[in-house]
Formats: structure tokens, sequence, C-alpha cells
């Protein structure tokens, strides 16, 4: 006789079906990450999606990410920390200091001519904030920082040589620090974001733009700039950016133990290293071709016109150190500080 299961049977199994099904979507995580650069910009392709290609493959695919480049969840680049804060969105690429004032300590990593390359200095970047500036994170996990390597001027029609040649001149900047310096120099700052440059530049708002080799790409700038003012190769930069890949803490909070260990293992000091190394120093070279390839003008300062720049910004050193010395830090300690670890990391990795 062939025995049938009982409905009872059917529907126990049913369930227990049902109940495995709804637990292995429960631990699926979708991580929507949102950043200001287009889809086809250096810092999604080398740094964002390479990211998460990480954890999914360490997660077995149970957390992904959904990318949103562009601002496409709203708002703007300055808002991009309180979207991650408030749980617009579950993880952010941007500069925290966008949005001036509140990033202070961050801050002196932005001070003129601090690192020369983009490893060692997102390294020290990242030691500096665990030790120092972590308040100014509240609400946001940073899982990894780094800084770029390093603006230089490009120039539409101007072709500065000089101290006095810059003089007057409209230059963009990028963040409040890159303003006061090019200000110190005797020039005009704009500060805007990144993606406003190519418009700003078109319509003459400004005659040159303050702006890393990384990001000329992502705007076409190799095609709108002809004149590219650089210091002696090998030199710090005339300013940096901070960047932060930061996550909802309460997000973080909510993951189980094994998909918060995958966010560990993909965060920290060495993948600091890493954003800056293969988002930075290692395409230099290539972007800097695409000028090449243009037939654009390249001109290095001499190392007597360099330490007249030096000179010429030394007190937005000193600004800064009051403005953290009014919020009751020890400005003077942490600019030593930042100073020797972008030293010590640069010994270690070059």
């Amino acid at each position: 006789m062939i025995r049938r299961p009982s409905a009872l049977r059917l529907l126990v199994s049913a369930v227990a079906i049902l109940a495995i099904s709804t637990g292995a979507q429960a631990q699926e995580v979708v991580l929507k990450v949102a950043h200001f650069l287009p889809s086809t910009s250096n810092a999604q392709v080398r740094i964002i999606q390479p990211w998460c290609d990480k954890i999914a493959t360490q997660s077995n695919n149970r957390m992904v990410c959904q990318i949103y480049p562009a601002m496409q969840l709203g708002g703007t680049p300055a808002q991009l920390f309180d979207q991650a804060k408030d749980g617009v969105a579950d993880i952010i690429w941007t500069v925290p200091t966008y949005a001036a004032g509140r990033f202070t300590k961050s801050e002196v990593f932005e001070l003129p001519w601090m690192a020369t390359y983009a490893e060692s200095g997102s390294k020290a970047l990242w030691d500096y904030t665990q030790k120092f500036a972590l308040d100014e994170y509240k609400g946001v996990r940073p899982l990894f920082m780094h800084i770029h390597d390093g603006t230089l001027f490009h120039f539409v029609d101007k072709k500065p040589a000089t101290l006095e040649d810059i003089k007057g001149l409209k230059i963009r900047a990028a963040t409040r620090m890159n303003s006061k310096m090019i200000e110190a120099l005797g020039a005009t700052p704009v500060q805007m974001p990144l993606p406003a440059v190519p418009d700003a530049l078109a319509k003459g708002v400004v005659d040159g733009a303050s702006v890393p080799w990384e990001g000329v790409p992502a705007i076409k700038l190799a095609e709108i700039a002809h004149y590219h003012m650089d210091v002696p190769l090998g030199s710090p930069r005339i300013s940096n950016t901070i960047f932060l890949f930061g996550m909802n803490q309460a997000k973080y909070d909510s993951l189980p133990a094994d998909l918060k260990k995958v966010i560990d293992d993909n965060s920290g000091l060495e993948t600091s290293g890493w954003a800056g190394r293969v988002g930075f120093d290692e395409i230099v070279d290539e972007f800097k071709g695409l000028a090449k390839a243009n037939g654009n003008t390249f001109y290095y300062m001499p190392e007597a016109e360099y330490k007249r720049w030096v000179t010429a910004t030394s007190d937005v050193n000193k600004g800064w150190i009051k403005s953290v010395d009014d919020k009751g830090g020890k400005g003077a300690e942490l600019l030593s500080v930042a100073r020797n670890l972008v030293k010590q990391y640069a010994a270690t990795s070059k």
C-alpha cells in the first residue's frame, strides 16, 4: 500500500522550507554606496568597485553593493557625509571637508606641502585620524581614508611661471584649506567640487583649477586646460585633499559577526594605503599622458621658486593651528604629529 504524506506533515515541511528561505534572505545585505563622480571615474573603477567586489566574494554574495554615482541619491557632494550619518546611504566616498569647518583636525593633511605619495600619505592620514580625530566622524564609521596625488594648477590660456604671475588670477579650490593656500599666494580662490570645474573654466568664472592628475579624466580637464604648472619632481605638491570611505554606524552594528569581519578585513591602515596606491600613485603617469597626447605645456617650477611658494604660504599653517587651538585642541602638536607620520610611512613604503 502506498502511504501518502499527511496534510500535517506537508504543512510542517512547507513551513520549514519557508523558514530556511526566509532566513537566507534575511542574511542578504545590499549596501547603498554613494559618491559624487561619474561611474566611469577613476575612483569608482579602481577603488570603489574593486572594494565592493572583494566584500561580495568574501561574503559569498551575502553582502553586495548597489553603487549610486554622481549624486544619484540626491543632494550635493558637501551633504554626502550627512547622508551616511542619517542612513540615506549605507556607505559614502567623499571629501568630508567639502563641508567646511566640520573636520578641523582632519584638515591638517590639506595644508600645503604635506605629502609626496598618496600611499604613504593615506596611511599617515588613517593613523592620525584614528588617534586624534575620530570625534569628527560620529555616526559614520571610517572604513578607509586616503589622500590623492597632490594638486597642481591647470590653466586654460594663462601661463604663470612665478609667484608674481599668480597674483590676481582666479583659481578653483577644492576645500577651505586649499582656498587659504591660494589666497596666500595672492590669487583669488573660488571653492567648488570637482564636477563644477569644466563649466567654470569654460565660462571664465576661473582662470585655472587646482586639481590632481587623478581628477583629470573624470572632467576631461586635459582637453580644456592647456598649461599645467607643477612643483619640482619629487616634491610635496601645492595642496592635498582628504577622502573618506565611511559607513553608517548603525548599519555596521546591524550586521552579523561574520559580515562585520568581512568589512573589517577590508578596512583600516593597509586598505587606506591600497586606495592611495592603486587610485593615485599608480595612475599619475597614465593620466599625465592624456595632457601630453593633447600637446599641452608642462611647467615645473625650479627649486628656488618652490621655496618662495613655501615661504609665502607659511601663514596658512599658523591659521590652521589657531583654528584647532580655538576649539580646545593643540594645533602645533597635531601638525608636528601629522608631518612625522607622513615621514614615517614614506620611509617604510619607499
